[in-house]
């Protein structure tokens, strides 16, 4: 079983997506582990206070060391070993191989930022590897992680009702996946492709095949021309 510690500033904002769908028969199934940390618990201020001022002047307001590392002592001191995932827009760019990569991990610690991030120390002392889901910037680090352990989910043994759905999806191979239809087989002018009406299975190949090349080689012309 694959164990996810995320550590936030808002685990109530985690608890809904976690318990639903895939992810929610996943944790029943006992599969992967979601466990939430509050941030603030380790904090050494009465008034569970996490923040203050960046040196130097500036807007906003930095995570501040010492809860981040309390955190980590206790985790360590009550089990953890294994990566250590801090969520910044600067961060590797997290894809379907780094997904894969972490499927095949025992536990995963997530750090969720807020305000205008954290202080470097934070990131020098515990040595962390900075991770983003995009070129963009979220309030917090919470719908970053959440996507993470969606993403890695899928992938683990059981997680999905056909053990070969991942095999196809997009991105798993470098591609876009192939267009897929359903009942009814016209709807409003638009007809599902004969091809797939048919019952040739080898026909049936070879037209996804191409359909998932076309697509993917649309999509990354599009990617490279800025349109």
């Amino acid at each position: 079983m694959l164990t996810f510690d995320v550590l936030t500033l808002f685990p109530e904002s985690l608890s809904g997506f976690l318990g639903s769908s895939i992810l929610g028969l996943a944790r029943a199934r006992g599969i992967v582990d979601v466990r939430l940390h509050n941030l603030r618990d380790f904090s050494a201020d009465k008034h569970r206070k996490v923040d203050d001022r960046p040196y130097g002047g500036g807007p906003g307001m930095l995570i501040t060391p010492e809860p981040v590392f309390r955190a980590v002592d206790w985790l360590e001191a009550h089990g953890f070993a294994g990566r250590r995932l801090l969520m910044t827009p600067a961060g590797r760019t997290f894809d379907q191989p780094f997904a894969q990569e972490l499927a095949g991990e025992k536990r995963v610690l997530i750090l969720c930022g807020h305000y205008e991030g954290f202080d470097h120390r934070i990131v020098e002392g515990l040595k962390w590897e900075e991770v983003s889901i995009g070129g963009y910037v979220l309030s917090g680090g919470e719908p970053a992680a959440v996507a993470i352990v969606d993403a890695v989910t899928r992938l683990l043994p059981g997680a999905l009702g056909d053990p070969d759905s991942p095999k196809d999806e997009t991105f798993t191979d470098g591609k876009i996946e192939y267009p897929q239809y359903t009942r009814p087989r016209e709807f409003r002018g638009l007809a599902v492709p004969e091809v797939l009406i048919g019952g040739n299975h080898a026909e049936i190949r070879k037209w996804r095949e191409e359909e998932s090349k076309r697509r993917t080689a649309e999509r990354r012309g599009q990617a490279t021309s800025g349109g």
